[in-house]
């Protein structure tokens, strides 16, 4: 239960929406105006039986009794004359007269409440301004969209359809094609394997007058009932269809057990770059702000799903893969921190691995405890080690470089870290940078705004954050940075966001080399093996799967 201490700054808003509201009142505007007009005249106010307040002569209030005590003592003095005395009549006929005057005061408020029409308080006035579901449309006819949708129900036996056939329906309600299994499923089809036009058109129906944009509704279709937030299992059946549907995917359908580690990938891909919250729950809003839903979109024009480079490529996927793939030496789908030290040529500090393992950047919390990272893990720390530039990795490294969580890098924190460069330079006999010279540096790389303290604000703002991170914990992009002209790193900061990522231009070049050592490989094969059978497969993109995703195959089964 939360403390009274805590409930007192809602009590105090609430407090003073009630005052607020008493003072739009008409009738407590009539009284204030009354109370001002005599104030201003210096008359007596009255509040029927307490004391009332007078104005002076100098503009003082004082109480009735001083008043009274100050004029009956004038009236009792020896200059008055003797018929000026007070009369002796008893105190029942003053309070009966007082009471007379504030019975007929609260009298005239009752009238001045039924007579007068009370104006709305200004909240009211003020025109709605936040649609979580989007505006609603004025000229929308629910109707008509729905005569629309029967009538594509019409065309199919007894009013069904199945998912196959359900991208007509998806046409229908105006809705991209691969909107089409979030319909189906959102109708209830996964019950029966089919959906009836009642129970459609009931579903659409709702979804109309509750959901105003397509954020809305996407994220109504496929979250579970009552959730205002997709979590990362509610993707699967929509991936799954795109698996099934899309020709860009088609040779997918005879390797079966990799159709979940594409759609493990894709998920993670899509809470890399929509879910800026961290914290596994997209919301409209993030939706709202991402390119998602633009990118479904598109996969009904786009045939080759390679070149939906955001999310949805295959060749992304091929790449990641096979690197955790090369790294998973037991093929159990988990790696552990010697596993990841092997990555790039063990070019990532030992003191990094061990933060990555930490549990601050990672989601897995069973994996956590059992010192493991899990391959969903893995495509957050590959696309953030090769793209440093993102703000998503910028967040993810300075997770990993706050040891105390306090939302600064102090210069104990980049210490730590330096030193293990330090060593690993001085085994490779180059000699390092002393860690004072190697601050100035960073300092007027990032220029904080803070001396001193380098906020995640900071990083971001500097644009050259991923010098700043290899710095301290990559030692072969160190070594390249170090390598290259200052004035080329200036002009690779101006133009950033203007050419293709680091990621895209890591994952076509580790693309080209995986399909070139498959090439090597297709000389050593006899034709009869599983690899072999699966490069025979029709594929509009790219000649296979790779080497070592068939023995991954084998190895699973």
């Amino acid at each position: 239960m939360p403390s009274p201490q805590a409930l007192q700054p809602v009590l105090k808003m609430k407090v003073d929406e009630l005052f607020l509201n008493w003072l739009s009142e008409s009738s407590t505007q009539v009284i204030l105006k009354d109370y001002l007009r005599k104030i201003k005249n210096g008359d007596e106010l009255e509040f029927g039986q307490g004391d009332s307040l007078v104005v002076t002569e100098n503009n003082n209030i004082a109480s009735k009794s001083n008043v009274s005590e100050r004029t009956s003592a004038s009236l009792s003095a020896p200059c008055s004359p003797p018929s000026a005395t007070l009369p002796s009549g008893s105190g029942s006929n003053n309070r009966t007269g007082l009471n007379s005057r504030a019975l007929r005061r609260s009298i005239s408020i009752k009238k001045v409440k039924k007579e007068e029409v009370v104006t709305p308080a200004l909240s009211e006035s003020i025109p709605k301004f936040y649609f979580p579901r989007g505006r609603p449309k004025a000229n929308i006819n629910i109707d008509n969209l729905i005569s629309k949708i029967e009538k594509i129900f019409s065309q199919f036996p007894d009013e069904r359809v199945t998912i196959e056939d359900m991208g007509k329906v998806a046409k229908a309600c105006e809705c991209p094609l691969y909107w089409k299994a979030p319909l189906f499923y959102a109708a209830g089809g996964d019950r029966r394997g089919y959906v009836s036009v009642h129970k459609f058109v009931a579903m659409w129906r709702k979804v109309l007058q509750t959901c105003h944009d397509d954020v809305s509704k996407f994220l109504h279709l496929l979250a579970k009932p009552g959730c205002p937030y997709l979590e990362q299992e509610d993707f699967i059946p929509f991936l799954q269809d795109v698996v099934d549907s899309h020709t860009g995917l088609a040779f997918l359908k005879e390797a079966s057990d990799f159709h979940s580690r594409y759609i493990t990938t894709v998920i993670q891909r899509i809470f890399y770059n929509v879910n800026r919250s961290w914290t596994g729950k997209i919301t409209c809003s993030e939706l709202r702000k991402s390119s998602f839903l633009q990118n479904v979109a598109l996969l009904e024009e786009e045939d080759d799903v390679n070149q939906l480079t955001e999310y949805f490529s295959y060749e992304h996927f091929y790449v990641i893969y096979c690197k955790f793939w090369e790294l998973d030496t037991d093929h159990d789908l988990y790696i552990d921190q010697r596993d990841l030290a092997r990555h790039s040529d063990q070019a990532i500090s030992q003191r990094m691995i061990e933060r990555i393992f930490s549990g601050t950047v990672t989601r897995d919390g069973k994996v956590h405890k059992e010192g493991r990272l899990s391959y969903a893990d893995f495509v957050w720390f590959l696309i953030s080690e090769e793209d440093k530039k993102t703000e998503t990795s910028i967040e993810y490294w300075f997770r990993c470089m706050d040891l105390d969580g306090d939302g600064v890098l102090s210069m104990y924190e980049l210490q730590y870290f330096y030193q293990e460069q330090c060593q690993k330079l001085e085994t490779m006999a180059i000699e390092p940078l002393p860690f004072e010279d190697c601050l100035c540096q960073m300092l007027d790389l990032v220029r904080p705004e803070v001396p001193g303290k380098i906020t995640l604000r900071d990083l971001k703002r500097c644009k050259l954050a991923h010098i700043f991170f290899d710095t301290f914990f990559n030692i072969e992009k160190y070594l390249d940075h170090e390598q290259k002209d200052p004035f080329m790193v200036a002009k690779d900061a101006e133009t950033l966001g203007q050419e293709i990522s680091d990621w895209e231009r890591y994952a076509a070049e580790e693309y080209d080399i995986l399909v070139a050592e498959e090439t090597a490989n297709e000389q050593y094969n006899d034709g009869n093996s599983v690899s072999s059978k699966l490069m025979t497969m029709p594929c509009p993109c790219y000649t296979t799967i790779h080497y070592y995703s068939v023995n991954g195959l084998e190895g699973l089964r």
